[in-house]
């Protein structure tokens, strides 16, 4: 039987909007989730004066999970429709988890924003649809949940799907391309089959609409770049690299580079949702084992390439921000937090360049004093520790990052040119 295609996806949304719920819902309607596993999520949740909570606890039981060694999906559940084998990644919908919520992001082809219909659009939808934007998330499928806590009224479905919908053209989005669905993940309205409670409603399932997701184009002529999520290290095998390759081509046999850390190596086996497989393309989440390579040598953060095109590392780059959240101002000299793939990294604000029009990217002032929140502009940073980064017009994939102080996001942007490179920390010791 043919592989079908493979695809990440993310649900993201407020706290508490019924992400996991939705899940759980989406796999027990399809049979990912059987009768007598969710009888024993029911007991536990019952247990812990949790009743409705039992669909939830499919993702959110990955504790055990992660201690059983390496599972290279983390918080993640594989899970197929007609079409497609998914990865589907729960990211946690509190402000305090906004990180983990990033690294998820930048990993996913398309995102679910589950809204409540009751409290429509919150912080976090906000700052999650932006996010997603910049992280390169183009799709998006937004699951109005909950519309059997406002009686399947329609007047109200519109008003929330407007309003996300402006949200989402602010951030950059093709609405036309959005599908908006009206759904009650605890009901199971509109998840797997269509409701009679919402004859209204003339929209696909949550499953019709995952089957009509576009699969993006791979792009494998690109240099190889996997920003390297976590480290394991396995007893008789030594360490295994963990990430999703972003661009380019992993084969078994190649020898490949780590940078920041300057470790180098030769890949002896890949593995993807536990099988060995012989290569790897954009979009495969793997883990893969490298000869000469020690679980120290590299760390999360880092990013593998071939050594003829090796990452880069930028000591100094010029970037395109827009300021999302920030309580003051922003001038040169202030340093917050860039996540960019999966690295986290204090970078200092050298010097404002330019202030833009953020509709049409045209040049409202040349080096501002400072930046307020709504702003665009043009920025020269200065990570404060090696940082891999690329530039837009060369590696899309790796050219995002989201910009992060006192516990929120306050901007996002993107690298436009490296201004001044850096070199490896030195050769792993061999």
């Amino acid at each position: 039987m043919a592989k079908k295609p493979h695809l990440n996806l993310i649900f993201v949304g407020h706290v508490d909007h019924g992400k996991s719920t939705l899940i759980g819902r989406l796999f027990f309607e399809t049979g990912a989730l059987t009768q007598q596993e969710l009888e024993k999520f029911k007991k536990k949740a019952e247990e812990l004066g949790k009743t409705t909570w039992e669909y939830a606890y499919l993702t959110d039981s990955t504790e055990q999970e992660r201690k059983r060694g390496l599972t290279i999906e983390l918080s993640h559940k594989k899970f197929d429709t007609q079409k497609y084998t998914f990865t589907i990644i729960d990211a946690p919908g509190h402000r305090d988890f906004v990180k983990n919520m990033i690294t998820g992001a930048s990993q996913a082809d398309a995102a679910v924003l589950v809204v409540d219909a009751r409290d429509g659009v919150m912080d976090q939808t906000k700052e999650h649809i932006f996010l997603c934007r910049t992280l390169g998330v183009k799709q998006m499928i937004v699951a109005i949940n909950k519309m059997d806590v406002v009686n399947y009224d329609e007047k109200r479905w519109n008003e929330v799907k407007e309003d996300v919908a402006s949200r989402l053209k602010m951030a950059g989005f093709d609405v036309s391309k959005t599908v908006f669905l009206a759904v009650s993940a605890i009901k199971g309205d509109n998840v797997a089959k269509k409701s009679e409670n919402t004859p209204w409603y003339k929209g696909p399932t949550l499953v019709d609409a995952l089957d009509n997701i576009v699969m993006p184009e791979k792009p494998v002529d690109l240099p190889l770049r996997i920003p390297i999520q976590d480290v394991y290290s396995i007893t008789g095998i030594g360490a295994v690299p963990v990430g999703k390759v972003q661009t380019g081509v992993l084969k078994v046999n190649d020898k490949v580079v780590f940078y920041p850390s300057g470790a180098s190596g030769e890949v002896k086996s890949i593995e993807m949702h536990h099988e060995a497989v012989p290569m790897a393309e954009p979009g495969d989440n793997i883990g893969f084992n490298v000869r000469g390579v020690g679980k120290n040598d590299i760390k999360r953060g880092d990013v593998c390439g071939h050594p003829d095109n090796p990452p880069t590392i930028a000591k100094q780059f010029k970037a395109q921000i827009i300021v999302l959240d920030h309580p003051t101002v922003i001038t040169a000299g202030y340093t917050p937090v860039f996540h960019a793939h999966t690295a986290q990294v204090a970078c200092t604000f050298e010097k404002l360049l330019k202030k833009l029009d953020p509709m049409t990217g045209a040049t409202k002032e040349e080096n501002p004093e400072v930046l307020r929140k709504g702003d665009a502009a043009i920025v020269l940073i200065r990570p404060t520790k090696p940082l891999v980064i690329e530039e837009k017009s060369k590696i899309p994939q790796l050219a995002n990052f989201a910009i992060r102080d006192m516990g929120k996001t306050i901007g996002a942007g993107m690298c436009i040119e490296v201004t001044e490179k850096g070199t490896p920390k030195g050769e792993a010791k061999k």
